[in-house]
């Protein structure tokens, strides 16, 4: 398949929203306290630099935020305690990354009952005593502004709890006990600083259009002001299991593109909410953390193409998740699990995170669009060159090779092209750790050559501009994501030296 792409210095810019660093996910609050989490998102802040990160369990009872002691008369007395929370949040603010708060789950003291999530067992009660929550809310904000500043403590999202609209994370999915629950808390929030910006539902799909109009027809009767509406996007069904794993069918993605549609268009059909921002504060191909498909090259191209167009309806969209530090059902068995993380354990980057690597390249080096299609991004540089990505996957698996023919309208002389690619046959760390046995737990020397096949296959050549146009092809392998770059370039040789005499030494 060849697509043809021709570009004048005239042509429209076209629109093209990246804001692929906004936010990526994580697991529960509590693994910020683990090495390899933080090693690992060391890594992914180093490499692509998110803005924000988003994870449950903040009022968890590892937490140890929720206490009580007794008195001298034996009565118990509620303490607060964030020593744990300062340790993770500070952190995370030493890597450039901010909380992006999700108020979330009960902790067990204040619960209505017992009901739990997960391995790490989160209480998905409503409280039983809604003055303690508030007073819990406020506490949390008063201590973030106490130890932050205010400026930098307000400008953290706030985001009431996850999924409600399923009873597993909310007890009976009970919409009115939600929208009391928000109504509380967004008024709490609200009294601590009107700086904050608070958002729900954080729905995920299925009934996500049906909560999301009762949730907005809530805000609007009663006279909720809320500053941005938030939802998950997964796009993959119920998939077959075989032992710890799950094997997916994927969604064609212009079902979720129409998925996502809904929302953006029930909000708009409000006065008072036409324009609000939408975030995913939770997105990826499967929402089970043991699917295969995550570990794969598909996955990679299959979000690249996701990432060219999510930025058209929200906001942000937030990968669930950087890495696979994860435990919601339990410790992962082997290296490679179908984990959500862009991020294996070991620090061994999956083809998904050079889709976002990428993109951020897209942002950092691109200064406006000039071509979009369904297989490529390309970006005009300042430099009066150019950068892209594109993509090249198949739903029903047929492996035919996209071949992307550019004839750009350039100024004559020289230029560097240069392309990273990650595909299947260059960058596939999941093939390697397969080859050499499935080691559960690899030892160092596995690590070592496993980490080497994980990064892109750097390629670069010398072109030049002829009357006018410069012309490239770049070919893409089925389940391949690449990164390109032309830049006007001319040689600086020192004195004496001729690349051309020298590679034809024998």
């Amino acid at each position: 398949m060849t697509e043809e792409i021709y570009v004048k210095k005239t042509d429209t810019v076209k629109e093209f929203r990246n804001n692929v660093d906004f936010c990526v996910g994580t697991g529960r609050m509590g693994l910020a306290l683990h090495e390899e989490y933080m090693e690992q998102l060391r890594f992914v802040q180093s490499e692509i630099g998110f803005k924000h990160i988003r994870g449950h369990g903040l009022f968890c009872d590892d937490m140890a935020i929720y206490q009580f002691r007794e008195d001298e008369e034996g009565n118990k007395v509620l303490e607060y305690n964030f020593t744990y929370l300062d340790r993770v949040f500070d952190g995370y603010l030493r890597l450039g990354i901010r909380p992006f708060l999700e108020l979330g789950f009960m902790p067990s003291e204040l619960a209505s009952g017992d009901q739990t999530v997960f391995y790490w067992k989160g209480n998905v009660t409503p409280p039983k005593d809604y003055g303690g929550w508030r007073e819990l809310v406020k506490a949390l904000l008063e201590h973030l502004i106490s130890r932050y500043g205010r400026d930098e403590a307000t400008s953290w999202p706030v985001e009431v709890w996850n999924e409600p609209n399923l009873k597993g994370f909310w007890k009976d999915a009970d919409m009115e006990e939600y929208f009391k629950l928000f109504r509380e808390t967004f008024y709490a929030v609200k009294e601590v600083d009107e700086s904050f910006r608070v958002g729900g539902p954080a729905v995920c799909g299925g009934t996500d259009e049906v909560w999301i109009k009762a949730f907005l027809d809530f805000c609007d009767s009663n006279g909720i002001d809320i500053d941005f509406i938030t939802r998950h996007h997964y796009t993959c069904g119920i998939s077959e299991r075989i032992g710890h794993y799950a094997y997916p069918d994927p969604d064609d993605p212009q079902a979720g593109r129409d998925n996502l549609k809904t929302t953006r268009d029930i909000a708009d059909s409000y006065d008072r909410f036409r324009g609000k921002e939408i975030h995913i504060t939770e997105f990826n191909t499967s929402w089970y953390p043991r699917t295969v498909i995550h570990d794969t090259n598909f996955n990679a191209a299959y979000t690249a193409h996701q990432l060219s167009w999510l930025g058209d309806l929200n906001e942000s969209y937030s990968y669930w998740t950087f890495g696979d530090v994860f435990e919601e059902t339990g410790v992962p068995f082997s290296l490679f699990h179908g984990g959500f993380g862009m991020v294996a354990n070991g620090c061994i980057p999956k083809p998904t995170f050079w889709s976002f690597k990428f993109y951020k390249y897209l942002s950092e080096r691109g200064a406006e669009c000039v071509y979009r299609s369904e297989n490529a991004v390309i970006m005009r540089k300042e430099d009066g060159g150019w950068c892209g990505t594109a993509w090249n996957f198949s739903m029903d698996g047929g492996g035919e090779e996209l071949e992307l023919a550019l004839s750009l309208e350039a100024e004559n002389g020289e230029y560097s092209f240069v392309m990273q690619t990650v595909d299947p046959e260059v960058c596939n760390p999941l093939k390697l750790w397969h080859d050499i046995g499935e080691p559960k737990t690899p030892d160092a020397a596995q690590l070592d050559i496993i980490k080497r096949g994980a990064y892109p296959l750097a390629a670069s050549a010398r072109l030049e501009a002829a009357d006018g146009r410069l012309e490239k092809r770049i070919r893409v392998r089925d389940n391949g994501v690449v990164y390109f770059e032309l830049t006007p370039s001319e040689l600086t040789c020192d004195r004496g030296y001729d690349y051309r005499r020298v590679t034809e030494i024998r």
